[in-house]
Parts: C-alpha cells; sequence; structure tokens
C-alpha cells in the first residue's frame, strides 16, 4: 500500500531574514523593561514572533510584481479599480471603500449606524471590534454558542453564534438592534469556524426582525476551508464557492486585509445599500482619504488585490491548514491543555487549565505567555479577563472572560516546519514545570485595550482569588 505524502508548503523561500538569538538572562532584563507586557517589546528581541498574524506575513512574488505597477494617483488610480475588481469578484457586495486596516472599516461603520442604546450582537467580538461598537455608547453582546465553552471537545464549529440567545436579543431589543455581525473565524473563541447553515439560520433571523447582517471577514477563507473539510454537505465544494455563498447572505462586511489579504496593510469596508454607501464615503475624507486610496498607498491596494485571490488557493489552504493542525495535535498529545479541534489561524493554549493554580485576577493567559518568552523568545498574545476587560454595569466591578486563553497566531508563509517544533518544545517545557508560574497584577494602564499598554508586575499569590 503506498504510503500517503506529507503536504508541504507551496512555495519556495526565495528572500530570508536573519532572527537574533538572545539569552534567558537577556530575556528576563528585556521582559523586566517592558513592564511584563510582550506588545513593548523591541521586535528584534523576539525569536519566533506568534503575537498576530495581522500584516506579519511574507508576500509573494505576484504581489511583489504587483507592488511595481502601482498607480499612486490621489483620485482614480488604477490602483484602486484592479482593488475593487477583485473584492467584488470575490466577495459579491457592490460598494467598496477601502481603509488602511480593518478598526478603521470598523470605526467608520459603528460610527455611522450605532450609538447609544443601542445592542449589536456578535458570536463574539474582537478587541478592536468591541471597542469601536462601545465608543458610540452601544453594547457590544457576546453570543457563542453553548458547545464553544467546552476546550476539549471536538464540535466542529464552536464558532457558531448562539442562535435561541439571538432570537431572544432581537425581540428584547427591537428598533435598537441597528445590525447584527458574525465574526469567521471566531478570533476570540479559539479561532473556531462558523458553519454555512449558522450563516443561513442568522441571515433568517435577521430578516424576521428586519435587521442587517455584517460580516467580519478578516480570515473568510480559513473559514471556508473549514467549512469545507467539516460540514457535510460542503465537503469538497471549492472554497470560493463557499465564499461566494457566504457572503451572498450578507448585507455587508469589514475586513483586516492585514491578515487574508496577505498584505502588511491595508483593509475594507463593503456595503451592498448605496445610500450608505454615499454617508460611509463622505465620512471616510474626513479620517482616511479619498475614495479611492481610502488611507491606502496604490501598492497596498495592489498587493492585497493580488492577495485575495491567492488566499483562495487550495494547495496554499491544505498547507495553512495542515501546519496549525501539526502543532495542535503535538501538544494535545502530550497532554498539553489546547483548545480543540485546530482552528484556522492560530494555536489557543487554555491558560485557565494549563495554570489552574492561577485564578483569573493573576491574568493566567498573561502570565502563561510572560513564561514561553522567557523560556523560548517566543511572542504571543492573551486572550482572556485582560483583553476583554468585561465590568458589572451596575458595580463597575471587572468580570472574568470566559476562557483563559494564550493565542499563538501563525503568520502565514513565514515560519517553517523546524521553527513549528520549537514552539512546540518550547510549550512543552513550561507545562513541564508549570506549578512555578506565577502569576501577574496590572500596575498600570488605560481603560480601553488595555492590553496593548498596560504595565505588570509579577505575584507570588498563587491560590485562586474568590470569584466576582
Amino acid at each position: 500500500m503506498t504510503r500517503p505524502l506529507p503536504i508541504i508548503e507551496p512555495f519556495r523561500i526565495k528572500s530570508v531574514e536573519p532572527l537574533r538569538m538572545t539569552t534567558h538572562a537577556e530575556r528576563v532584563e528585556l521582559v523586566r523593561a517592558a513592564h511584563g507586557n510582550l506588545f513593548l517589546l523591541a521586535a528584534e528581541d523576539v525569536l519566533i514572533d506568534l503575537l498576530t498574524d495581522s500584516g506579519t506575513g511574507a508576500m509573494s512574488s505576484e504581489q511583489w510584481a504587483a507592488i511595481m505597477r502601482a498607480d499612486e494617483s490621489y483620485a482614480g488610480a488604477r490602483s484602486y479599480y484592479r482593488f475593487e475588481a477583485s473584492v467584488h469578484e470575490i466577495f459579491g457586495l457592490e460598494h467598496v471603500i477601502p481603509t488602511h486596516q480593518g478598526r478603521a472599516a470598523e470605526h467608520l461603520l459603528f460610527q455611522t449606524l450605532t450609538g447609544p442604546g443601542d445592542v449589536v450582537p456578535n458570536n463574539t467580538h474582537f478587541d478592536t471590534t468591541r471597542a469601536n461598537v462601545e465608543a458610540t455608547g452601544a453594547t457590544a453582546l457576546d453570543l457563542p454558542c453553548a458547545e464553544s465553552h467546552d476546550m476539549e471537545s471536538d464540535f466542529p464549529f464552536k464558532g457558531d453564534m448562539d442562535l435561541p440567545a439571538l432570537e431572544r436579543c432581537l425581540a428584547e431589543h427591537a428598533g435598537h438592534v441597528p445590525l447584527v455581525m458574525v465574526t469567521i473565524t471566531n478570533n476570540a473563541g479559539g479561532g473556531q469556524p462558523v458553519s454555512l447553515a449558522c450563516l443561513r439560520a442568522v441571515r433568517a433571523l435577521c430578516d424576521q426582525a428586519g435587521v442587517p447582517l455584517y460580516i467580519d471577514a478578516c480570515r473568510f477563507a480559513e473559514n471556508a476551508y473549514l467549512i469545507r473539510r467539516r460540514e457535510p454537505d460542503q465537503r469538497g465544494r471549492p472554497i470560493k464557492d463557499i465564499v461566494h455563498d457566504m457572503f451572498a447572505l450578507a448585507d455587508g462586511c469589514t475586513m483586516s486585509a492585514k491578515k487574508e489579504g496577505m498584505a502588511n496593510i491595508g483593509g475594507f469596508l463593503a456595503v451592498r445599500e448605496p445610500e450608505l454607501a454615499r454617508e460611509l464615503r463622505a465620512r471616510l475624507v474626513v479620517t482616511e482619504g479619498f475614495p479611492t486610496y481610502g488611507g491606502m498607498a496604490g501598492r497596498d491596494l495592489e498587493a492585497v488585490a493580488q492577495g485575495l485571490r491567492e488566499v483562495l488557493d487550495e494547495a496554499y489552504q491544505e498547507y495553512r491548514h495542515a501546519s496549525i493542525r501539526y502543532v495542535v495535535e503535538h501538544l494535545d498529545a502530550a497532554g498539553i491543555p489546547v483548545v480543540l479541534p485546530a482552528g484556522g489561524h492560530a494555536i489557543f493554549l487554555d491558560a485557565g487549565r494549563f495554570l489552574p493554580h492561577l485564578g483569573w485576577r493573576q491574568y493566567p493567559g498573561q502570565a502563561l505567555a510572560i513564561e514561553l518568552y522567557l523560556e523560548g523568545g517566543i511572542r504571543s498574545c492573551e486572550i482572556g479577563s485582560l483583553m476583554r476587560n468585561a465590568r458589572d454595569e451596575r458595580t463597575g466591578e471587572e468580570l472574568p472572560a470566559p476562557q483563559e486563553l494564550v493565542r499563538l497566531a501563525i503568520p502565514r508563509r513565514t515560519y517553517t516546519k523546524s521553527q513549528m517544533d520549537y514552539v512546540i518544545e518550547i510549550v512543552r517545557r513550561v507545562f513541564e514545570r508549570r506549578d512555578e508560574v506565577r502569576g501577574v497584577e496590572i500596575e498600570s494602564g488605560p481603560e480601553v485595550l488595555r492590553h496593548f499598554s498596560a504595565h505588570f508586575r509579577r505575584v507570588d499569590v498563587r491560590a485562586p482569588a474568590p470569584s466576582a
């Protein structure tokens, strides 16, 4: 019997960047100087940078070639029309508004559609989405499906929305839900995909309530690949066709092209309604730029236009997901608490189970992220109570997040299998001495998006803090 061939990278390396090795003693001092916040480290002091997959990937030779033909005209540049054609072709949304990145698209959308007293349901808002909703005085409401709370189950679509909860929300807040948003894949929920069946059910509920549906499309192709792989009636379908069906259900979308635009900067907002598009473009001019560049250089428009097509390549998606599964399966086999099944863009360590001696008030995700850097120079990101920063509306007391996670986000076309083996070994080493890991507390930081710039100190308290 012929053995199956391993899935290999569907590209070859054309340019390399040297990495600087640091010692453990150096990393201790670097963490101290950064006040325990890995965002505040200099990139050159990081060996394997898994802080984010946003804008950190490698571009293709075709993208670099497209950059060379860029038209940098202020208005009506050829590069914009190529960018617009790419979005039309893939997403099928009529009005395309470029922005310098995804959070700018979110800002435009929510400043236009939401205000005090409104409620915006989402399967799970990510950090900047939540911040932009709440900046208008509206409430960002997370409605993840019940299966999402079991990190160890093999339920295939833990990114789905809780449909009965959405139905109740639309009824209870009738007239005050300006839109429903679904994030694909569900980043804050462990990078888990949303099924096409769920999207169709959300669309039906939105139609009954007369509410538009928007998609946070950052990782649309990875979500479509996982639909193709896991949803029985979608198996074997072309990824591009699944994407078409997903966005045919939407009234619009926001997109950070720093993810699956395969570029280092850029984003867009796309909508169907002409009058809304006119209002959005009027706002765009004030903060981002003319509607045919929207804060992006012509070369970035070109890179995104090409990248949006490349991300649909099925050989690329096979390799991308195989590399994520490889790490998840090896960590799981070693008994390390990791979110299952493997998601689309990252490995999520379950810090709550990894460090059970730390209560949520000691921010186990941040404590674990610090240890991964100290052990092997790996930079990662806490996705838990620190990032979420939820408060009781009545008392103002901080509330715990549903999960305490650490995200190891894998930049696209950047790291090799041997570097992933190194990541696995570093996580194992920290797990072996997990009882020694101390918690952290916030020394100082802003109220909004505090995880980007807060300062931390280590604490010796190891018993779980009392629940709120």
